[in-house]
C-alpha cells in the first residue's frame, strides 16, 4: 500500500511540472495580447505627445502661423539673448546661414533678423524651415508675426534670396530665462510636394 502511494504521489508531481498545449496556447495567447497593447500604445502616443507640446511648448516647437502683435510696454529692465543656429537636413545641399547670429532683445520690443539661403545645385528645389526653441519653454513666448518658415521656400538652380523674420519676445517670459537659442533646419520637400505647386512655385 504504501509503495502505490508513492507512486501516486510521484505521478502526481511529475505531472505538475509539465504544461499541457493548453497551458502553451493560453501564455503565448497572453503574450501576444501583451504586444498588441503595447504596440497600440505606442502608436497612439506620437498623436497625443504632439498635442501635449502643442499645449505646453515644452518641445521646443513654435507657433506655425503668424502671432498678432499688440502694441504693448517694452521691459527695458530685461535683457534677453536670443542665439540663431542653422542647419540643413541630410541630403539638404541648400546654403543656409543666419545673418544676426546673436541679438539681444528687450520683451515686447518688436526685432527683425534675415537669413541667408543659396542654391548651389545645377536643379530647382523646394525648401521647408523647421523651428526649434531651447529651453522648450521659451518657445511659448517667442511671437513670430512673419516668418519664412510659414511657408515653402523655392529656389530655382544657382538662385540665393534673404528670408525675413520678424518677432517679439512676450513680457511674460519667466525671470530666469535670459537666454534662448532659436534653430532652424532646412530640409528639400521638392519631392513631397506635388508638380503643379512645384510649378507654381518657380514661375
Amino acid at each position: 500500500m504504501q509503495d502505490n502511494k508513492h507512486d501516486d504521489e510521484v505521478d502526481k508531481s511529475a505531472h505538475a511540472g509539465v504544461r499541457t498545449p493548453l497551458d502553451h496556447t493560453k501564455t503565448v495567447n497572453k503574450i501576444l495580447l501583451l504586444v498588441a497593447g503595447m504596440f497600440c500604445f505606442a502608436f497612439a502616443l506620437v498623436p497625443l505627445y504632439d498635442v501635449f507640446c502643442k499645449v505646453t511648448g515644452i518641445n521646443g516647437k513654435t507657433n506655425t502661423e503668424a502671432a498678432v502683435y499688440t502694441a504693448t510696454d517694452i521691459d527695458e529692465t530685461r535683457t534677453i539673448t536670443v542665439d540663431f543656429i542653422t542647419r540643413t537636413n541630410s541630403g539638404m545641399p541648400w546654403e543656409f546661414t543666419a545673418q544676426t547670429r546673436k541679438i539681444d532683445v528687450h520683451p515686447g520690443q518688436m526685432n527683425e533678423v534675415a537669413f541667408y539661403v543659396r542654391n548651389p545645385t545645377n536643379r530647382d528645389i523646394i525648401a521647408q524651415a523647421v523651428p526649434s526653441v531651447s529651453p522648450g519653454t521659451a518657445a511659448l513666448y517667442l511671437n513670430k508675426t512673419e516668418c519664412f518658415c510659414f511657408q515653402h521656400q523655392p529656389l530655382k538652380a544657382g538662385e540665393e534670396a534673404l528670408m525675413p523674420m520678424v518677432f517679439y519676445v512676450d513680457p511674460q517670459l519667466p525671470e530666469d530665462i535670459t537666454f534662448f537659442t532659436l534653430q532652424y533646419t532646412l530640409y528639400d520637400i521638392t519631392r513631397t510636394v506635388d508638380k503643379e505647386t512645384v510649378n507654381v512655385a518657380m514661375n
